[in-house]
């Protein structure tokens, strides 16, 4: 979402290399493309001014040591700077009471049911035992697709389609909870309109009935200003705890992000970066910052690959790879675990550099699709010897996936290289992997 602000971000910050210190002479036009490239991004006027003032008074101030250049100096002040924008530290979401209830709520369309489950899961994983309870009473597939998400989870679902009234569903949900000894209520609302007072009367009272330990106004990323606008209405009428930004995966411009924290005055607690269960991260706001400017989030990328790989499978890949074993068989395993990790052009954003050298790549979830096919096009024998695959078996593999020849040759070259880059990297250390996520524990 953010490719554009980086790439403009990028280009103003460059001008300062190869200037010898900071001066308001030498850094005037910088902060001018800075402020055009925020509101370009559509963050507010008034917040892409107070942000770029911050920035010119620090970067003045500022001594250069020898260590380091104005340009790189700079790029630290920016990125505090939006860092602070967009709250400064984590806050966590509160799970107080036995349950715990989350309340969601929303605009029609911004992604609440499908960040019901998200968070199912989310907490699924820290030993929670969720119920997603459906209070959405007008529109009719809602709770059909909270029912569909509970069996993909295996989520218990609490559903009354009879019952128009969401405060009997919610106080019924709870004594199902208590009956049943799960520890945490995540209720899904309808959308309404901030214009709508029914409908917002609706939420208010459904929040005093429930006295949630957390409220979370869930918002369409993509909604541009708009979004800022709809959270302060919301936040007028139910003083909710913290923001969810949903859709933050897609192509618009990304100020919601970067403003709404600093107009509402509430926390983002979670973004929403694709359709997958696993799709949702805890809002770092300097990892964020980090990101935009294209220095990658490299711990969020670690902690991802943390709930996929454990020790066994690192060893277990170390070991292959040591004893020249390493086949397609466990490249196909390969890409299904970092298909796992969630969207791909995310992923690729959490390393440095990457997001900005590969803006026009189609990274989309089917990418690895076709090497997939064709590797299940093959023989086992085929996939744990690839080198007996000669024209005769290509030409086979290459009707039994739909696929021309020179698509499984070039399969088979990249196979080739990424064996190799795995072979250097683990001759440089065959424990990098594993030391990798302690080490930045250690920094954070």
């Amino acid at each position: 979402m953010f490719e554009s602000l980086s790439k403009n971000l990028e280009k103003a910050i460059k001008s300062l290399k190869g200037q010898g210190r900071i001066t308001e002479i030498n850094i005037a036009a910088t902060i001018k493309e800075i402020r055009r490239s925020l509101v370009q991004a559509d963050v507010h006027y008034k917040v892409a001014k107070q942000v770029t003032d911050a920035i010119k008074q620090k970067a003045i101030g500022a001594n250069v040591i020898a260590s380091i250049s104005p340009g790189q100096l700079f790029t630290k002040l920016v990125q505090d700077a939006l860092t602070d924008l967009m709250g400064g530290m984590h806050t966590e979401v509160r799970l107080a009471g036995n349950p715990a209830i989350i309340l969601l709520a929303g605009l029609q369309g911004a992604g609440k049911t499908t960040l019901a489950g998200k968070l199912a899961h989310y907490y699924q994983k820290k030993n929670k035992s969720p119920l997603l309870v459906a209070c959405d009473v007008y529109r009719p597939a809602a709770a059909d697709q909270l029912k569909t998400l509970g069996e993909q989870l295996n989520v218990s679902v609490y559903t009354e389609p009879e019952t128009k009234n969401p405060y009997t569903i919610a106080q019924n949900a709870i004594q199902e909870a208590k009956h049943k000894a799960m520890d945490l209520i995540i209720v899904d609302t309808a959308g309404r309109l901030a214009i709508d007072e029914t409908m917002m009367q609706e939420i208010r009272m459904l929040k005093e009935a429930l006295k949630p330990s957390e409220t979370l106004f869930v918002v369409d990323a993509m909604a541009g200003q708009e979004a800022v606008s709809t959270a302060q209405a919301f936040n007028e009428q139910l003083n909710f705890d913290g923001v969810v930004l949903t859709k933050l995966d897609g192509d618009a411009r990304g100020g919601a992000a970067l403003s709404i924290r600093s107009m509402v005055h509430k926390p983002i607690k979670f973004i929403s970066t694709g359709e997958k269960m696993q799709d949702l991260d805890l809002f770092h706001p300097d990892r964020m910052a980090s990101r935009i400017l294209g220095m990658g989030d490299v711990i969020s990328f670690v902690e991802r690959a943390e709930e996929i790989y454990n020790e066994e499978q690192q060893r277990s890949l170390q070991q292959k790879i040591k004893t020249n074993q390493f086949n397609l068989e466990d490249l196909a395993k390969q890409i299904r675990q970092i298909k796992k990790m969630g969207n791909l052009k995310d992923i690729i954003s959490m390393l440095p550099g990457l997001g900005n050298a590969m803006p026009d790549l189609p990274l989309e979830d089917d990418l690895f699709k076709s090497c997939e096919v064709i590797i299940d096009s093959m023989t086992p024998g085929e996939r744990q010897n690839p080198p007996i695959i000669d024209r005769s078996r290509r030409e086979r593999i290459a009707r039994g996936s739909g696929k021309t020849v020179q698509e499984i040759n070039q399969l088979l070259k990249q196979f080739d290289m990424i064996y190799k880059m795995m072979k250097k990297v683990h001759k440089q250390g065959p424990n990098l992997f594993a030391r990798l996520p302690g080490f930045l524990k250690k920094g954070r």
